[in-house]
């Protein structure tokens, strides 16, 4: 189901840094930290080093020769290759002025030296995961994407934490996407998006998330006690607002009649949503792939009735 793996790796980090002494420091700490760690001694060398293996977050003093770390971080920013890469700045001037001039060419945080070493872990650990975030996210819908859904799932799973996981796949979506334009099918994708986001906001608990695979597929890691209600609302409230979607003529009749390429008439249903429900109530699991197969086979399932609905895993440990 999921389409990435994860990864126990700290991060790859890049030190662009002159001063050998403080390169040699930075290293260190980042390393007993767990990071994977490059350095380079100028901004045009560290421009040749993102080039040839981009980090996941660069560490740039700002004073150094030739190409100083303001205009290193601002064609680093200015590239579509390497403008989502995090970068914090290391400056030895605290004027205002200086850390502005260094966010304005893109600079995502600054560490004025001398700096702690659980203020330098602090502010890395952050960005990266912000980094990550930022990365993971769908484009179309904002919404968190595989990594962070395999994350939160592997989460409470470790810390044995009751939940529903419930996979929503639209049925009918792609003659939708085809026969009213990839425009409308993304119109769709964003109205489940928000459908799924007010329904887990107003009927489910704190620590609730939504995320979207991709395509037309979405997941909710629900707490257990509100999870039926979050699903019923939410089929309740697509069931209610998708229709809206078509034109009034297919929307009274209730399909679509599109003409294939054999010149014969072929009609596709209003879109509805098959959703897959596995509970750890009854069961224990020790992996997602294992949730991952279970929502796999009630999907299959649940394609098989006609109109939406919510297939629950009814089998016990």
């Amino acid at each position: 189901m999921f389409t990435t793996e994860m990864t126990r790796s700290h991060g790859r980090i890049l030190i662009v840094e002159d001063e050998d002494v403080l390169q040699t420091v930075l290293k260190y700490q980042l390393e007993q930290a767990g990071y994977e760690v490059e350095v380079a001694g100028d901004g045009l060398e560290g421009l040749k080093a993102v080039e040839a293996n981009p980090p996941d977050l660069i560490l740039m003093d700002v004073m150094m020769p030739g190409v100083d770390g303001n205009e290193a971080c601002h064609r680093l920013k200015s590239c579509q290759r390497t403008r989502q890469i995090p970068i914090i700045m290391l400056t030895a001037m605290a004027g205002a002025d200086d850390k502005i001039r260094g966010l304005d060419q893109g600079a995502n945080d600054y560490i004025t030296k001398p700096f702690e070493r659980k203020e330098l872990l602090a502010r890395v650990g952050n960005l990266l995961e912000w980094g990550r975030l930022q990365r993971d996210s769908n484009p179309l819908t904002g919404l968190p994407g595989n990594i962070s859904i395999e994350a939160e799932l592997s989460r409470r799973i470790e810390e044995q934490l009751p939940f529903v996981f419930m996979y929503a796949d639209l049925d009918n979506f792609k003659p939708f996407n085809d026969f009213y334009s990839y425009q409308k099918g993304d119109q769709a994708i964003r109205l489940v998006a928000l459908l799924l986001q007010r329904v887990v906001e107003r009927e489910g608990s704190p620590g609730d998330f939504v995320g979207h695979i991709g395509g037309d597929d979405f997941v909710m890691i629900l707490d257990a006690e509100r999870a039926r209600r979050v699903g019923d609302d939410f089929v309740r409230e697509f069931d209610s607002e998708i229709p809206e979607l078509y034109s009034k003529t297919d929307r009274a009749r209730g399909f679509t009649q599109v003409l294939n390429r054999k010149g014969e008439i072929e009609r596709y249903p209003i879109m509805t949503v098959t959703i897959a429900a596995v509970s750890n109530e009854a069961k224990s699991f020790t992996h997602v792939a294992q949730v991952s197969d279970i929502a796999a086979e009630l999907k299959h399932l649940g394609k098989q009735h006609e109109g939406s609905v919510i297939v629950w895993d009814r089998r016990e440990s």
